[in-house]
Parts: C-alpha cells; sequence; structure tokens
C-alpha cells in the first residue's frame, strides 16, 4: 500500500491515544504488520489508522474480549467468523432487552400468584426461589448480605424463606444485573419496588431500554467500521 504515512505520535495524536496504547494492540496482535523506516522506525499507513478506529468503534458496544477476537479473526481474513462472534453479541442484547421488558411487565402486574406457569406460594425455601428465578442460591445469599432482600426464618427448622415480594426482587435483581444496574441503583430501584412508586419504576426501566438502544446503535456503528477497515484489507491484501 501507498501512504499516507504516519509516525507513532502523529497517529495517536490523530486517534487521541497514547502511544503506548497503539503498542500494546499491536503486541497483541490486532493490527496488520508494520512496515519499519530504514532507522527502524515503525511506519503507519491508513490500514493501520483504520484498524485501530475500528477497535475503538467496537469498544463502545463489545467487551474487550469479543473486540481483540474479532480483530485477531478480521487480520487472519476470516471476516465471516468476525461477524458471528458480533452477531451472537447482538442476540444477547436482544435477549436482554426482552428480559427488561418481561420484568417490567411482571412489576406492572398486581397478580403474582404464578410466574413461567409455576405457583408462587406464601412462603419459600432458598433452593424454591433459586429455581423459579433462575439463579444459584449462593447469588441469594450474596443478595441478602447486600441489603438488596430479606429473608425470614422458618419457625419450626430455623431454614431461610422468602415470601412472593422478596421473590420477585430476586427477580429482577437476577433479570438486570448485568444489563444497566449497578448495586446502589438497584436498591434504588427495590426501595420504589417495595414502596409502588409506579411513576420512578417506570422511569428507571426507560432509562435500562434506553441504555440498551445506544449499546445496539453503537454496535452497528463499530460492525460499519470493522467493514471499512475489511475493504482495506482487502484492497491491499495486507494482513
Amino acid at each position: 500500500m501507498s501512504g499516507p504515512y504516519y509516525t507513532p505520535k502523529q497517529l495517536a495524536t490523530r486517534l487521541q491515544v497514547s502511544t503506548t496504547t497503539l503498542r500494546r494492540y499491536e503486541k497483541l496482535g490486532l493490527i496488520p504488520e508494520i512496515a519499519r523506516t530504514a532507522s527502524n522506525r515503525r511506519r503507519y499507513e491508513e490500514v493501520h489508522l483504520q484498524a485501530f478506529a475500528t477497535i475503538r468503534a467496537l469498544l463502545k458496544g463489545y467487551g474487550i474480549p469479543v473486540v481483540y477476537e474479532t480483530m485477531k479473526n478480521a487480520k487472519r481474513g476470516n471476516v465471516e467468523e468476525a461477524l458471528w462472534l458480533l452477531n451472537r453479541e447482538q442476540y444477547k442484547i436482544q435477549e436482554e432487552k426482552l428480559r427488561v421488558e418481561e420484568i417490567h411487565s411482571l412489576i406492572r402486574n398486581a397478580d403474582f400468584s404464578e410466574y413461567r406457569r409455576v405457583k408462587i406460594k406464601e412462603f419459600m425455601t432458598i433452593g424454591e426461589v433459586a429455581r423459579i428465578a433462575g439463579v444459584n442460591a449462593s447469588a441469594i445469599r450474596h443478595w441478602e448480605q447486600e441489603g438488596l432482600i430479606a429473608s425470614r426464618r422458618n419457625k419450626e427448622n430455623r431454614y431461610r424463606v422468602f415470601t412472593p415480594s422478596e421473590l420477585k426482587k430476586i427477580i429482577v435483581i437476577s433479570s438486570l444485573r448485568q444489563t444497566v444496574y449497578f448495586i446502589e441503583n438497584m436498591r434504588s430501584l427495590l426501595n420504589d419496588l417495595d414502596h409502588m412508586q409506579l411513576p420512578r419504576l417506570e422511569k428507571s426501566f426507560q432509562v435500562a431500554l434506553q441504555k440498551l438502544n445506544s449499546r445496539l446503535l453503537a454496535q452497528f456503528q463499530g460492525i460499519a467500521t470493522l467493514m471499512q477497515y475489511v475493504a482495506l484489507l482487502d484492497k491491499g491484501h495486507v494482513r
């Protein structure tokens, strides 16, 4: 490929990153091979600029391991593998959206006598609520230690038991904890749930959906930048 060419400092300034970041991505094998000048200095080309831009764009919508594997696949010429990897992540965000909408409907519905075809009892053991919510009992114990939920003790055997309202909280936590809520946000949401602050609950779920929409947009923008990078790779046959 022919110019323009960039020094490490020029490229770092253009991308608003440090030269250390450029070298780290190079060391990780995420970008095409870099030519050297007669004085053994790195000489970046347009394809490298696009590679770094692609990494930064993808990181806005995907996790670091996914982005790194995507870039390695693109470098090796496995474009379809890279796209299927990103497609799987988009499937996950679709599942997250459906889960948020399901929990939103659950909270708005006053009738909680049944959940996913399972009858809800007045008191349930930790094993029962774990099965209904689809989480590990250890996670429930952790959330109780964090003060997000509360159990009672069975007067006869002293085992933990949970009421339907606490089960509902467990379902909310298990469904939303990986989507948009940190512990403090979750604590506020559960407090609103306790007191049935419907307008505030409604706002929380709208924020959750907006964040998912923003992430989805970032994912598609990342893919668009990736395809520009792939076109440069194909044009110059650089890997």
